[in-house]
């Protein structure tokens, strides 16, 4: 019996040797991807030696003899430091992430393939000038020097998953085809309203999407009724097409920028902030990068890894940021099949086909057989006919962004080059995709806002109801010449900002869109702008971080006139009555205000007779069911009693969490700023050890953005500034800007997280090339 225990013994301390052996031996595998500090590696193509140098957070600077060599030095760079990310990115687009996520990620790769994203960008690539199409080429063999090098060993993760495949300049494309989907989404705000037609009067229908209500505003003659059409069809629909929040990677609306001239600047020359507000993960969207050329050239600021150029920075005489247009640039067009294909203008015609075959690891592979029409791909085709249940009417997608010779590629890469107003302006006209707005200051002290992407004429309608495909008195005649949009330059007042809100001045003949996002934060970047006279970068930095909310500043009136409730509520509602709408991480009110905002949608929904979640209401739509312009919809005794019985299960909800006490409530305790890896998020013991998290003040309406899902139980941000930056033109050197994770995408790296205790406080970084932290590379031809 003695000898029997004593094998057992062996045998237990010999499988937990193997075990540790084993994780060590994982752990040693992981270790051996991570970058070496000091490195030296050939790119047969260099025309000349580049030398890197990383300071001390892992932010490179290029010295490169020629441009070719610098986008080889970044695509060695983002593969080294982002591949995976980069991989991510390419299989989303392309529709096959499920090969290695299995079928969690179908209804994102099934919809990618639907829009046919690869395809268009491999046909996009033969119409780009040649100089662009050579710098996509240089950039990847730069990615594939550092993969021919490493292979497996490129990247932790694909230890797992096997050498990544060679980077293609067609992949390159591929990001731009992502954020030119997912940052004009109009066309699913048209799908919603399809969905609630046979819920709502029409009346009430068009009100959910409150109308910009501007002086001159440009609207065409009359808005579209819509015909009610098979509800149970239309949200089966609907539930086949990725949402942000759950698996789409991006918010529909989205970042602020501003720019003010010498005279408004204590530098002499103008300075630019932008800060992009995009959908949290980690590592962030943005890899910061200085370029030194030949000749005093510099290029500083933002790339996105799998783009070689810079998509938000500066250059010794120009520096440019972006918003989101939220322009309607996308519809829906109902399509009749008959015989042999589809009806068109001017008779049938057959739909062009498609079959897609999606691997998906761990099952058999799903086929999608996809048509189009003359107007887009058919959203039906995502969906497998049920039996017995009625069909949804044939929809057709019409998307700008996926219209044929998109050079939005060679934009941002003439936009890189730029050093005058006009070559900006000429640069932002072969912008295609996605509409948004281009800020824009030169070092010779000019301004500008470029509208960019392309903008649909409609022949009938505003956009917000689907158009007959078959008629040729509806749909598209083509798109408005880039020098008829509504764009600013060098504005008498000195200054111009954007932050989403409608971008066109009053009775300007083109039209832009139906409804835009409230002006809360637009209105906030003038007050801020009114304080004095001139401003300097630290006080740019100030603004991008400032966390009053206007809306909430406008709402607190009308939250005052509801009858105060008793108990907690009764509490709650007098920390709201003392308060000034900033939305601090330390104070207890932001949790109260955004809880109520959220019951009270739901009370309005409810009342309509809308069943949950059938529709999220907006905040420009509650504001006004507030402030009394839609108060209508509360019922006959006005908001007050929904109101207060709103706040009386807000602050119920609220005490089961954080006690009962509204006043020792803190909104940083809810609302976190959560960074997680796109794959290791669903391992919980790797989840928990490469999750990056922090208490972060601001909400969806403040300048300092950290956005939250309205339909959802908690508060956690998942969407906002991942980058900020000011530039100042008095100097190529006086780059300001942080990323809120790291420069890293290895969790292993030092620079994985580094920088988000800086982004959480509201610091910014010096991009001088100046700072060393005993990093460097050498790439030799």
């Amino acid at each position: 019996m003695r000898t029997l225990f004593s094998w057992l013994a062996r045998g237990i301390l010999a499988l937990a040797l193997l075990f540790v052996l084993a994780i060590g031996g994982a752990l040693a595998l992981v270790w051996w991807t991570l970058p070496p500090d000091r490195a030296e590696a050939r790119i047969p193509a260099l025309n000349r030696p580049v030398a890197i140098a990383f300071d001390m957070h892992g932010i490179p600077t290029i010295r490169a003899a020629n441009e070719a060599d610098a986008w080889r030095a970044v695509g060695w760079l983002h593969a080294r430091d982002r591949l995976f990310q980069m991989e991510m990115m390419r299989r989303g687009a392309a529709g096959r992430l499920s090969e290695i996520a299995g079928s969690a990620t179908l209804r994102v790769d099934r919809f990618s393939r639907l829009l046919g994203l690869a395809q268009r960008a491999e046909a996009d690539l033969a119409s780009l000038p040649p100089e662009t199409r050579a710098a996509l080429d240089a950039y990847a063999e730069g990615v594939n020097a550092w993969i021919g090098e490493h292979g497996r060993f490129s990247a932790p993760e694909f230890i797992a998953l096997g050498a990544p495949e060679p980077w293609r300049a067609a992949d390159s494309l591929l990001w731009g085809k992502v954020m030119g989907l997912w940052l004009s989404g109009d066309w699913r705000t048209e799908f919603d309203r399809m969905r609630l037609a046979a819920r709502l009067p029409p009346e009430r229908l068009a009100e959910l999407w409150p109308s910009d209500g501007s002086p001159g505003r440009p609207d065409l003659p009359e808005r579209q009724a819509l015909a009610p059409a098979g509800t149970a069809a239309l949200d089966r629909l609907a539930g086949l097409v990725p949402r942000f929040g759950e698996d789409a990677p991006l918010p529909a609306t989205a970042s602020n920028a501003w720019t003010v001239t010498a005279a408004h600047s204590t530098t002499g020359t103008p300075l630019l902030a932008s800060d992009p507000h995009l959908g949290f993960g980690a590592p962030i969207l943005w890899y910061l990068v200085r370029i030194e050329l030949p000749g005093g050239r510099v290029l500083a600021g933002a790339t996105a890894p799998g783009v070689p150029f810079v998509v938000i920075g500066r250059s010794s005489d120009l520096a440019w940021g972006f918003t989101t247009t939220t322009s309607d640039t996308q519809d829906l067009a109902l399509e009749r099949e008959v015989p042999g294909g589809y009806a068109a203008p001017g008779g049938p015609r057959p739909f062009a086909t498609r079959t897609e075959t999606i691997a998906v690891r761990g099952a058999a592979p799903v086929t999608l057989t996809v048509r189009e029409t003359i107007h887009g791909p058919v959203l039906n085709d995502l969906d497998t006919p049920q039996p017995g249940a009625p069909p949804a009417p044939l929809i057709a997608l019409a998307m700008a962004n996926l219209a044929p010779r998109d050079t939005a590629a060679a934009g941002l890469h003439a936009l890189n080059r730029a050093a005058t107003l006009a070559e900006a302006r000429a640069a932002a006209a072969l912008i295609t995709s996605p509409p948004q707005n281009l800020l824009v200051a030169t070092r010779q002290g000019d301004i500008a806002m470029y509208l960019t992407g392309r903008t649909p004429v409609r022949r009938s309608g505003d956009g917000t109801g689907p158009f007959e495909g078959w008629n040729p008195a509806q749909g598209w005649s083509g798109f408005v010449p880039f020098d008829a949009m509504p764009h600013v330059e060098n504005p008498a007042s000195g200054w111009i900002a954007n932050a989403n809100s409608r971008p066109a001045p009053p009775g300007h003949p083109v039209f832009l869109g139906h409804a835009f996002p409230g002006d809360w934060r637009f209105r906030r970047i003038g007050e801020l702008l009114a304080e004095r006279d001139r401003h300097g970068p630290a006080d740019f930095a100030a603004m991008q971080v400032d966390t009053l909310s206007v809306l909430a500043r406008d709402l607190i009136p009308h939250i005052a006139a509801l009858p105060r409730p008793a108990g907690a509520a009764g509490a709650a509602h007098d920390l709201l009555l003392a308060w000034d709408g900033r939305m601090g991480a330390d104070l207890p009110q932001p949790l109260i205000f955004n809880a109520f905002l959220r019951e009270f949608g739901r009370a309005v929904m409810a009342r309509a007779g809308l069943p949950e979640n059938a529709h999220i209401p907006s905040h420009e739509f509650l504001a006004q069911v507030l402030d009394g312009r839609l108060a209508h919809w509360c019922g006959g005794r006005g908001c007050g009693p929904l109101g207060t019985e709103a706040l009386t299960r807000a602050v119920s909800g609220l005490a089961a969490t954080y006690g009962a006490d509204p006043a020792s409530w803190r909104w940083g305790m809810a609302h976190a700023a959560r960074f997680e890896h796109p794959l290791l998020r669903f391992i919980p013991a790797l989840a928990a050890l490469t999750r990056l998290e922090a208490p972060t003040a601001g909400d969806g309406e403040t300048l300092l953005r950290a956005g939250f899902r309205t339909d959802q139980g908690d508060f956690r941000a998942i969407h906002g500034a991942g980058l900020r930056a000011v530039f100042d033109l008095s100097d190529p050197d006086d780059t300001l800007a942080v990323i809120a994770t790291g420069q890293s995408g290895h969790p292993m790296s030092r620079h994985w997280g580094d920088l988000l205790p800086a982004w959480r406080d509201g610091l910014v970084l010096r991009l001088d090339g100046l700072g060393s932290g005993g990093a460097a590379a050498a790439l030799r031809p």
